[in-house]
């Protein structure tokens, strides 16, 4: 059974994707956002971090002591608007099996080891993104998201504001045009 997302009867299966915010959420926390959508179970909702969008803190901005001494210089990002007064650490790398893989709320200690190990990318979040169950397929059926695999390339990419729009003017000709357009084309 194949993934169509505009027939309720047909299960949505995106753990493991990328969701790139359409281009007419404007304003709010999710505007031009990636997410990473890490867990997605249609009985249980959906679990994703905000990939590219910093903060513009460090996490010796946030947390002091030794245990954090090795991360004190590490970016913290937006995850999303859920629990936005926890912060957590998150690793990233690329398998040429099985693609884009991760390690999701590890510890400081973990996030110390994980940026030691070769083509691994550790990040600080507050917060993250999360869906009840069929709300996210309902987002979905409303053209919210756009639902895309990552690319090996995804990691060398800066995962700032700029990656919404590098993703999407891959997908096609029209997202193209969308990717470029200004936020609000009444100015243009």
């Amino acid at each position: 059974m194949a993934d169509d997302p505009f027939n309720p009867n047909h299960p949505i299966q995106l753990q493991g994707q990328l969701l790139l915010a359409d281009p007419s959420l404007r304003s709010g926390t999710f505007h031009r956002s990636v997410i990473l959508l890490a867990e997605h179970n249609a009985d249980q909702g959906a679990f994703g971090l905000i990939l590219n969008h910093p903060t513009g803190k460090i996490v010796g901005d946030l947390l002091h002591g030794e245990d954090f001494a090795p991360l004190r210089q590490l970016a913290v990002h937006e995850g999303g608007p859920v629990a936005p007064d926890q912060l957590t650490f998150s690793s990233f790398w690329w398998s040429k099996k099985l693609g884009l893989r991760w390690a999701l709320r590890i510890s400081a200690e973990e996030a110390v080891t994980h940026s030691h190990r070769p083509g691994r990318i550790v990040r600080a979040f507050i917060g993250y993104s999360g869906w009840s169950a069929g709300q996210l397929e309902n987002e979905l059926r409303r053209s919210s998201w756009i639902a895309t695999r990552p690319q090996p390339d995804l990691l060398g990419h800066e995962h700032d504001l700029g990656l919404w729009s590098e993703l999407l003017r891959h997908l096609s000709p029209l997202h193209r045009i969308l990717a470029e357009a200004p936020d609000d084309p009444s100015l243009n």
